[in-house]
């Protein structure tokens, strides 16, 4: 029920993953459309590197990235940029 992406590598071995941050909320999400913003955490290696958080406005899609649980840049941040504005896409497309 709750969406997941996989980080692959150049090689195309998979490296982490981009979650949504719970089963119930995103069940909620499904009928309740844009009331209850998402967040989605990316994972490398197991840890938390990321956190991407929707901003609630029902005109507008802003998602907040979070990359201060990676002090050392496990993650490229152009990477982590690119993949909050995929996100924004998708969810854009799924709400009309």
């Amino acid at each position: 029920m709750k969406d997941e992406w996989i980080i692959l590598n150049a090689g195309e071995a998979e490296i982490g993953r981009i979650k949504e941050d719970s089963r119930l909320l995103a069940l909620l999400r499904r009928f309740l459309s844009s009331l209850i913003p998402q967040t989605y955490n990316v994972e490398i290696n197991g840890s938390t590197v990321t956190t991407f958080k929707q901003n609630f406005n029902s005109f507008v899609t802003k998602i907040n990235v979070d990359f201060s649980t990676d002090p050392s840049h496990t993650l490229d941040r152009r990477f982590g940029l690119a993949a909050s504005i995929l996100l924004c896409a998708i969810d854009g497309k799924q709400s009309s």
